[in-house]
């Protein structure tokens, strides 16, 4: 199981925008996807406009599938027109 950790800075005043942006359209697209487990979308307490989505598919290639895909491609675009910076890690989970 692949797990991809997405740190977001959202600009403060896009920050409804992309939550409804990942409820309505990010989420369905993914969920649509072969070797789709889950995603969430956290946002940190302190820090408002920082969020983490959560992102978790059966296999790498599971996953590469997602970001390859013309769903995620189509929506790239306008997701980054929301945040001034993102930052990513992957795990492979283990337990």
């Amino acid at each position: 199981m692949i797990e991809r950790h997405v740190t977001f800075d959202v600009f403060p005043d896009k920050c409804l925008e992309f939550e409804n942006l990942f409820v309505q359209e990010y989420c369905p697209a993914m969920a649509s996807m072969p070797g789709y487990v889950k995603v969430e979308l956290l946002r940190e307490q302190e820090h408002p406009s920082k969020y983490q989505m959560v992102i978790r598919f059966e296999t790498a290639e599971a996953s590469a599938g997602w970001r390859n895909s013309d769903l995620h491609k189509a929506l790239q675009p306008r997701i980054k027109a929301l945040y001034s910076t993102s930052q990513l890690q992957v795990y492979e989970v283990v337990a």
